[in-house]
């Protein structure tokens, strides 16, 4: 049984966990994002996206993945404190590290029951969409209207 706290796993030890839960009956989860610098955006997403499974594993861009995507200040802190800040959250069973530009690999090592995306997304617009389809999983939309992000912050604050 997990800890109350999650844990930070590679590939192979996730995908071993996964597979025990599975065989237990559990019903998996998966959500992902950069998660720099947590917001109460960040956990609204993260608590609807536990609501629809029994085991939820967090996938977190590496820093060279951020730094893609964001910009070449960012992550504001590294993939080891994000994932450990991630996994410290109460919905959070299980946080694996990924540096593709999409988680369809991820995805398609651990075929979760449902790739929860938040509401900046529609089922027909989450990437990785076919991915999930092909292994017979499902979409949900979850968290609370996209009002939050660690880039309007960092606006703030500077």
């Amino acid at each position: 049984m997990p800890s109350p706290m999650g844990e930070v796993f590679d590939r192979s030890t996730l995908a071993a966990r996964v597979g025990h839960d599975r065989a237990r009956g559990l019903k998996i989860a998966f959500a992902n994002g950069a998660f720099d610098l947590l917001h109460v955006g960040h956990i609204r997403y993260l608590e609807g996206a536990k609501r629809e499974a029994d085991r939820l594993v967090v996938a977190i861009n590496s820093d060279q993945s951020v730094r893609g995507l964001k910009g070449p200040n960012r992550p504001v802190l590294s993939e080891a404190d994000r994932a450990e800040l991630v996994a410290a959250l109460r919905a959070v069973d299980y946080v694996v590290i990924f540096d593709e530009p999409t988680v369809a690999p991820l995805l398609e090592l651990l075929k979760p029951d449902v790739h929860c995306k938040g509401t900046d997304y529609t089922v027909d617009t989450v990437p990785e969409r076919d991915t999930v389809r092909a292994y017979g999983g499902h979409i949900a939309i979850v968290g609370d209207p996209k009002d939050h992000s660690t880039t309007d912050l960092l606006t703030r604050l500077r």
